[in-house]
């Protein structure tokens, strides 16, 4: 082993690079941009003749065509007089494609008149349109698109834009999306017919490179392309399908990390190859992030030119204290949450290789090296302990907060729905009261969503919205409170997942919820209580939207990255033009949300929060506290070991208060039955009484019950006597007569009375003193007198 011990903290630990996207087919390639083509190779004659007759009139004396010839003409002369053998060549080499919108300014200079810059821009929108020069998509997203665009799609490609509008209504938005399409079509040259999905994807990129002021992420140009048969038929059904990056392999998991040293890359990629038999491939993600990132990789850069998983005991210490603590963005560090869980997976990476050697010594001998950690170093069972007290102390905190939170969304729910009723049955700009605030009525847009203003607040409020976050903040907790499922499956639910269920007693029909398999692999059958089945039902209703049948929809498990195939998703809602499977963060910020608007704290009044696994527990503790039996809820909830139900339960032992309880009995049974006989009335009156007695003046006697004062109510000297600081300048008075009393019997010679005043001065000091020391302590609550019922075991006529 070779290693070189520089200091290298100055460097990033977290030195890996963005994953690169999936290999795509040929077919899916954006085009190259091409150099030379016909329209930008003819000469000038050539091209006035070509542009002249495409976009004027052949009827002389129209000042629009005026303009364009002249602009046009002006144009060609700057041009021509710019390096270049082509048009498009003498364009780039003028600048004027990267400066946007001032290109005009490099033709005339600052100070042209505004005319002069009319006459080029007509001129280029000519040159533009006829495909002469081909912009980049910065100059293009910088120039006013209108009339532009329109002309490019007239005189470009009629019969392959009518197409596409054909399959949309008239609007802004179909209009956006033509004009995206128009734009690769200005860039890359030719048709509709000949874009591919990797020039959809180009745009895409542009249009988040220069910040274009329209959502890059509008997906409509995408699906015109897909249902016009433009795009191959094994192309991804939607745009964010082709953005985001497939699953990737083990090679480009591991080269993502950056790591130097080729043998032990080669040897991480042996090593997941083996293991991703067995695992997901979420796991094999996370395993390597250990491995690569936190283990490997902060070796390399702690000692370059490490090459050995042969760790000498100084460099095992220092990278052990490395990975205990984690940086914070302020510059400090804090001690990293899953520190053991990380040690097992680089201990068992070493286990691994020393017990695949015996099988295979050719292939993983080498690399066979003492673990650098040790067993007791992984344990956490304490870790457990603490998470499972944890857990409970907040499903304890949770559960009596629930039927609140339920109440709060359905509330907020019924509101939303009403406030959208009365805004849609208002005319435009009149004022209306919903839920108790006035409103103003925005005109209705091409969307169709209902825009109003708070005439408290003064905002501008999208009703539309409102209705529908609530509504699906409600069908989430419903769902997951009457159900106790995870998030994945509660995302996974289609309407094929419905089951009739017949049963064979009665032979009544059932509804039955079939849960697909997930974290267990286990497939599992809910019944549908009557509350779940409105619930489930207000969900179809309001997703089919009039229609036969629920959209299909594809949704992306972000954990295997991979897309399902097309489905009837219950949670899906409609985004733009499109529906959208619901996402698991949106699933928590419609938890939040509706947590902000219940306003629920706890016993500290710190905000309560919920996560949709909080609902899981929830769910098995209240099932087995009402008596269901564990097993059952183990198999409802898809748990293959009953400890782990019993680890989502946060409920003591129904066992060890049983015993407890037949403990104390039996103590009981030893004893005499007289003292546990019921008091009578008069018994416990003389209880009573007998502690109303205690109260002195100077504070409480705290003598046993029925034993008389041995200190003849010499109270001062009394070590029985509980002194109340209020009484302090009481005691402070017979303090200062007992030592008036004391002088007068030393004067007169009273030698005997002085012993014994001297003992009651030294009382009075001593009480004096606790009086002293109490005022100064804070004042503590009074929990008041303890109830003795049930253990005296009293009976009285009005209990």
């Amino acid at each position: 082993m070779s290693i070189t011990t520089e200091n290298a903290g100055a460097k990033s630990t977290r030195e890996c690079t963005q994953p690169p996207h999936q290999d795509r087919p040929d077919a899916w390639a954006a085009r190259p941009t091409a150099q030379e083509w016909q329209q930008t190779t003819l000469n000038r004659a050539e091209v006035t003749t070509r542009l002249l007759e495409l976009f004027t009139s052949t009827v002389d004396g129209r000042p629009r065509d005026t303009v364009r010839r002249r602009g046009l003409n002006r144009l060609l002369d700057w041009l021509e007089r710019q390096p270049g053998a082509t048009w498009q060549d003498r364009w780039l080499a003028s600048g004027a494609d990267d400066a946007g919108r001032d290109w005009t300014d490099l033709a005339l200079g600052p100070q042209a008149a505004g005319y002069h810059r009319g006459d080029l821009s007509t001129g280029v929108l000519l040159l533009v349109c006829g495909q002469v020069i081909r912009p980049s998509y910065r100059w293009l997203l910088a120039q006013r698109q209108a009339k532009m665009l329109s002309e490019a799609r007239a005189a470009i490609d009629p019969g392959g834009f009518a197409r596409l509008e054909a399959l949309r209504p008239a609007g802004l938005i179909r209009t956006d999306a033509l004009n995206r399409i128009t734009w690769i079509v200005l860039h890359k040259g030719g048709g509709v017919e000949e874009i591919t999905v990797g020039d959809c994807l180009e745009l895409v990129a542009a249009l988040e490179q220069h910040h274009y002021r329209g959502s890059a992420g509008r997906p409509l140009f995408y699906a015109l392309l897909a249902e016009s048969g433009v795009l191959p038929a094994d192309a991804p059904p939607r745009l964010r399908a082709a953005v985001l990056p497939g699953k990737r392999s083990i090679e480009q998991i591991i080269d993502g990390y950056g790591i130097v040293c080729k043998p032990v890359r080669d040897l991480l990629v042996d090593y997941f190859t083996e293991r991703s038999a067995d695992l997901d491939h979420n796991s094999v993600r996370s395993i390597a992030g250990t491995l690569c990132k936190r283990f490997w990789r902060d070796l390399e850069i702690h000692h370059p030119g490490i090459d050995s998983l042969r760790l000498t005991a100084e460099v095992a210490k220092a990278w052990k204290e490395r990975l205990q603590h984690v940086q914070t963005p302020d510059g400090g560090s804090r001690l990293r949450a899953g520190y053991r869980h990380e040690l097992v997976f680089v201990r068992a990476f070493y286990q691994d290789i020393a017990r695949w050697a015996a099988d295979d010594p050719a292939r993983w001998g080498p690399w066979v090296a003492p673990c650098p950690i040790k067993a007791n170093e992984c344990s956490q069972k304490k870790v457990r302990l603490r998470r499972k007290a944890a857990m409970d102390q907040r499903t304890r905190t949770q559960l009596p907060a629930l039927p609140a939170l339920v109440r709060a969304v359905e509330r907020n729910r019924k509101a939303a729905e009403e406030r959208l009723r009365l805004a849609e049955s208002a005319s435009a700009e009149a004022q209306f009261t919903a839920t108790g605030s006035e409103f103003l009525r925005h005109r209705t847009g091409e969307s169709g969503r209902v825009f109003v203003r708070d005439l408290a607040t003064g905002k501008r409020r999208d009703l539309t919205h409102e209705e529908d976050v609530a509504f699906w903040a409600w069908a989430i907790v419903e769902v997951l409170r009457h159900t106790g499922i995870r998030i994945e499956e509660l995302l996974e639910l289609t309407h094929h997942s419905f089951v009739a269920y017949t049963l064979p007693t009665t032979g009544e029909v059932v509804p039955m919820l079939q849960i697909a398999p997930s974290k267990t692999d286990r497939e599992r059958l809910l019944l549908v209580s009557p509350e779940l089945g409105e619930v489930l039902t207000a969900i179809i209703f309001r997703v089919r939207a009039g229609q036969a049948a629920l959209p299909l929809v594809s949704a992306y498990d972000v954990f295997e990255q991979v897309w399902s195939p097309p489905m009837p998703f219950l949670f899906q809602r409609r985004h733009g033009t499109e529906h959208h499977a619901l996402t698991r963060s949106f699933v928590r910020t419609s938890l939040i949300r509706a947590l902000t608007t219940a306003g629920l704290s706890d016993v500290s009044n710190q905000p309560l929060t919920f996560t949709p696994h909080d609902f899981r527990r929830l769910f098995i503790t209240d099932a087995i506290r009402t008596g269901l039996p564990p097993h059952i809820a183990a198999a409802i909830c898809g748990h293959q070991v009953l400890d782990t139900t019993m680890g989502y339960a946060a409920i003591y032992s129904d066992d060890v208060i049983a015993h407890h309880r037949a403990f104390i009995a039996r103590r009981r049974a030893e004893r005499p039955g007289e003292e546990y006989r019921s008091l009578t009335p008069e018994e416990w009156q003389e209880f009573l009484g007998h502690f109303e007695l205690r109260k002195v003046a100077l504070g409480i006697c705290t003598r046993d019950y029925g034993s008389p004062c041995v200190h003849e109510h010499a109270c001062v000297r009394c070590p029985q006597l509980r002194p109340d600081p209020d009484q302090m300048p009481r005691l402070e008075e017979i303090h200062d007569n007992l030592l008036d009393r004391l002088k007068e019997a030393k004067d007169q010679g009273w030698l005997g009375e002085v012993a014994a005043i001297e003992t009651s001065v030294a009382a009075a000091e001593d009480k004096l003193a606790s009086m002293r020391e109490l005022a100064t302590k804070h004042t503590t609550t009074n929990l008041g007198m303890p109830d003795f019922h049930p253990s005296v075991g009293r009976s009285t006529p009005g209990d």
